[in-house]
C-alpha cells in the first residue's frame, strides 16, 4: 500500500501520525503526573483540615459548655473546601469535587483525579458528634490543566499543519518538474525528439532534464541519420530495380516476341496455314504467351513504369482495376485523390508500393468480401488507409516481408504506418509528409 502512495501523502501521513501520537503521549502524561500534582497540590488544604479538627477537639475538651462551642464553631465554618458534618446516619462522603461544565466528561477521566478527600472526627468526652470533612473543588485545578491541554494541542497541530503545508507546497514544486520529466520521456519513447523538456525545480531535478534533452538530442540526430541511410537504401533498391527491369524489358523482351514469332511461323508452315493445338510449334507459342506475361508481372513489381507515364492517381486507379479483375467476388471501393499526380520521385514510388501490398494481401490472404482503398492528401501529408472485413491476422503476429519492406520505406520518409485490426476490420494507415524528400 505505501508503493501506491503518491509523494505528498507520503510526506504527510507521518505528520499526522506524529500529531496522533503527540496528542496520545499528552494524554498519557497528563495521566501519570496529574495525580500526584492533585495531591501535591490539595496537601496543605488537608493539613488545614487536620489542625481545625485538632483545635476544635481540643477546643471541646477544655470548655465547660463543649455544645455552645460546637454550635458557635458550625455557625462561623465559612470555607468551602472544609466543612462540618454532625454525626448521624452513614453518609457518603464527597472525596473531590469538579464542577465546571466547560470541561468535557472524558478529559476529567482521562485525569484519574484521585480521592483526596479526608474525614478527621470531631468528640466530646468519649461520644463521636460530628466529623470534619475536607472536600476539595478541584474546579479551577482541572480547568487550568484543560487550557494547557488545549494550548499544546493547538500549538502542536498548528506546527504540524505549518510543517505539512510546507511540505505540500515544496513537494509540489518538485513534483512538477518530475511530471514533465516523466512526460518527456514519453515523448522520448514516443518518438519525439523535437519537443525539449523544461528544466525547473531542485538542481537534481534540473540535471535530469537537462540529461534527457541531451538524449533527446542524440537520438534525433541518430533518427535523422537513420532516415537518411533507410531513404538512401531505399533509393539505391528503388534504382537496382528499375535498372533490373529495363533489362529484363530490353533483352528478354525481344528474345520472347522472336519467339513467338518464329513459332507462329513454323506453326503456319507445317500445318500448311492451319493452327494445329497438338503440334510442338503452338505448344512453344503457347509457352512464349506465358513467358511474356510472366514478365510483364516481374516489371510490374520490379518498377511500374507507368506511374511516371500516367501519373499517381491513375496508376493506382490501374493497380485496383487489375487486382479487381483477378478477385471479382470483393467489393471495392476507392477515394483516389486527383491532387496525387503533382507527386513523383520516391514520395509517389512509396505510395504506390504501400498501396500496391496492402491490396495484394488482401486478394491473398484476407478472404474479404469488401475492400476500401483511400489515399488523399490531408494538409501537408499523403494520408493512405486501406480497409477490408477479411479474416485479419493473429495478435502476435509480426509483419511479413512485404509489409516490413513498406514500413522501413515509410520510416525512410519520416512517416507513420500501423497495422491493427478494429471492430472486425483490418486496417493499414499510413501518413507520409509532402516534404519528406527535399
Amino acid at each position: 500500500m505505501w508503493k501506491k502512495l503518491s509523494l505528498r501523502a507520503r510526506l504527510s501521513l507521518p505528520m499526522v501520525a506524529m500529531v496522533v501520537v503527540s496528542l496520545v503521549l499528552g494524554g498519557v502524561a497528563l495521566q501519570i503526573v496529574s495525580p500526584e500534582q492533585f495531591e501535591y497540590e490539595n496537601a496543605q488544604g488537608s493539613r488545614s483540615a487536620r489542625a481545625v479538627a485538632d483545635g476544635l477537639n481540643a477546643a471541646l475538651s477544655a470548655t465547660t459548655n463543649p455544645q455552645a462551642v460546637l454550635e458557635a464553631f458550625a455557625r462561623g465554618l465559612a470555607t468551602t473546601d472544609i466543612e462540618f458534618r454532625r454525626a448521624g446516619p452513614t453518609q457518603a462522603v464527597q472525596k473531590v469535587r469538579v464542577a465546571d461544565p466547560s470541561v468535557p466528561g472524558w478529559f476529567v477521566t482521562l485525569l484519574d483525579v484521585p480521592a483526596i478527600g479526608k474525614v478527621y472526627p470531631v468528640t466530646i468526652g468519649n461520644d463521636h458528634v460530628g466529623d470534619i470533612l475536607f472536600s476539595p473543588d478541584l474546579s479551577a485545578d482541572v480547568f487550568e490543566k484543560w487550557i494547557g491541554f488545549l494550548a499544546i494541542v493547538l500549538s502542536g497541530s498548528t506546527l504540524m499543519l505549518l510543517a505539512a503545508l510546507s511540505a505540500y507546497f515544496t513537494s509540489g514544486s518538485a513534483i512538477r518538474p518530475l511530471q514533465e520529466l516523466q512526460a518527456g520521456l514519453t515523448r522520448l519513447r514516443a518518438g519525439n525528439y523535437e519537443t525539449m523538456i523544461a528544466s525547473e525545480g531542485p538542481p537534481e531535478i534540473r540535471r535530469s532534464c537537462e540529461e534527457a534533452n541531451q538524449l533527446a538530442l542524440t537520438l534525433r540526430r541518430l533518427s535523422h541519420d537513420n532516415r537518411d541511410l533507410l531513404r538512401r537504401l531505399v533509393s539505391v533498391q528503388d534504382d537496382e530495380r528499375r535498372e533490373l527491369a529495363r533489362e529484363l524489358h530490353d533483352e528478354l523482351g525481344p528474345l520472347l516476341f522472336a519467339i513467338r514469332a518464329n513459332a507462329t511461323a513454323a506453326a503456319e508452315t507445317t500445318s500448311g496455314g492451319l493452327a494445329d493445338a497438338a503440334s510442338p510449334a503452338q505448344g512453344i507459342l503457347q509457352a512464349a504467351e506465358a513467358l511474356q506475361q510472366a514478365n510483364r508481372r516481374i516489371l510490374e513489381g520490379l518498377s511500374p513504369l507507368h506511374v511516371q507515364e500516367l501519373g499517381l492517381a491513375q496508376s493506382i486507379r490501374t493497380l485496383l482495376r487489375n487486382a479487381q479483375a483477378q478477385g471479382p467476388g470483393v467489393r471495392l471501393a476507392a477515394h483516389i485523390d486527383p491532387g496525387l499526380d503533382g507527386i513523383d520521385g520516391l514520395l509517389s514510388q512509396t505510395t504506390y508500393r504501400v498501396i500496391q501490398e496492402s491490396v495484394t494481401n488482401v486478394f491473398r490472404h484476407a478472404q474479404a468480401r469488401e475492400l476500401n482503398v483511400s489515399a488523399t492528401i490531408a494538409d501537408k501529408d499523403i494520408a493512405i488507409e486501406i480497409s477490408d472485413d477479411g479474416v485479419g491476422f493473429p495478435p502476435e503476429e509480426t509483419f511479413g516481408r512485404g509489409l516490413t519492406g513498406m514500413n522501413e520505406r515509410v520510416r525512410a520518409l519520416n512517416g507513420t504506418f500501423e497495422l491493427v485490426r478494429d471492430q472486425g476490420r483490418t486496417l493499414v494507415r499510413c501518413r507520409l509528409p509532402l516534404d519528406a524528400v527535399p
